[in-house]
């Protein structure tokens, strides 16, 4: 009977997740907006479903930059300093951050378009040094395709970004690539800062015939800005958010943020359960969502496609 016993005891042991010692995880965005805190709580969620359960064997600790690239820095030294067992950055900005406060501790970033140009990896095969995760490049070329099956007369699109996101720049260089093959000039206006994007977004106002918002954390955060100015003006907004279009965007086709975050966190996983973080491949996050406003066309003056609607993700009436 004893035999037996151990046998079934060994047997559970083998199924259920045993984490022996307590764990941290850090996790800094460089603002807080629908998509980025989406991220954080995929990681959570994530986490807890392989069996790190905060207040049982994880410490999970959040901060965000609000936005400044000065905090960003002063909460990646801080976070390097506790000295946790993996640091989760959120963001371009804060994945460059960290990456530069600390050489030792695994880093698995997340919702960053560009790792390579943003060089934070080597390349994403191989990452190398303390770093991998997830990236969220934009699929432009179909972007750029939805813009037009909406908007088929277009010929300028006005691309509204913070110039100083190394994302963003990445984003505007592919952009104008798929841009130039469907015969579309880009025109870019530049905001450095929330308080500069409705002032951005007027400078589009008679040069382009729409406004494409890149997932660039600026102007997300300060999305409503432009939207003001896009219905003021009819002049049709889009963004590569998908959380953005229940703000007032027309469409947007994207990644859902929950779903990047839980990817990011099965990366997270791996890595507490020893496996070498450089050696661990950064991907491109799967899937993509179409969400589409029917009230936010309606106001800029656009009537969406009955087969665009059709085979949406989500429609907002």
């Amino acid at each position: 009977m004893r035999a037996l016993l151990f046998a079934l005891a060994a047997s559970v042991a083998a199924v259920l997740p045993v984490h022996a010692e307590n764990v941290t995880v850090d996790v800094t965005a460089i603002v807080e907006h629908p998509a980025l805190d989406a991220v954080r709580d995929g990681v959570k969620d994530a986490l807890a479903a392989a069996g790190y359960k905060e207040g049982e064997n994880l410490t999970f600790v959040y901060k965000s930059a609000q936005g400044n690239a000065a905090t960003a820095a002063q909460i990646a030294r801080q976070f390097a300093g506790d000295g946790p067992t993996v640091i989760v950055p959120i963001s371009t900005p804060s994945a460059q951050a960290v990456a530069a406060a600390t050489r030792d501790i695994p880093i698995v970033f997340s919702a960053v378009s560009d790792p390579v140009g943003a060089q934070l990896v080597k390349s994403m095969d191989k990452p190398g040094g303390n770093i991998t995760g997830l990236s969220d490049m934009s699929p432009v070329a179909e972007h750029v395709a939805l813009i037009k099956e909406i908007l088929p007369n277009l010929k300028k699109l006005g691309f509204l970004y913070n110039s100083g996101e190394a994302n963003s720049v990445s984003l505007l260089a592919a952009l104008k690539a798929e841009a130039e093959k469907a015969g579309v000039e880009v025109i870019e206006s530049a905001a450095t800062k929330t308080a500069e994007v409705q002032g951005a977004a007027r400078a589009l106002v008679g040069k382009a015939d729409a406004i494409y918002v890149p997932t660039d954390n600026t102007i997300i955060s300060a999305l409503e800005s432009a939207v003001g100015v896009a219905v003021e003006s009819k002049l049709p907004l889009f963004t590569a958010d998908t959380d953005s279009v229940s703000r007032g965007a027309i469409a947007a086709l994207g990644f859902n943020y929950y779903d990047v975050g839980k990817q990011t966190g099965a990366i997270v996983v791996r890595v507490l359960k020893g496996e070498t973080v450089g050696d661990i491949p950064a991907t491109i996050a799967k899937g993509t969502d179409l969400v589409v406003n029917k009230s936010a066309a309606a106001k800029m003056g656009v009537t969406l496609p009955e087969a665009l609607v059709a085979r949406a993700t989500k429609v907002i009436e």
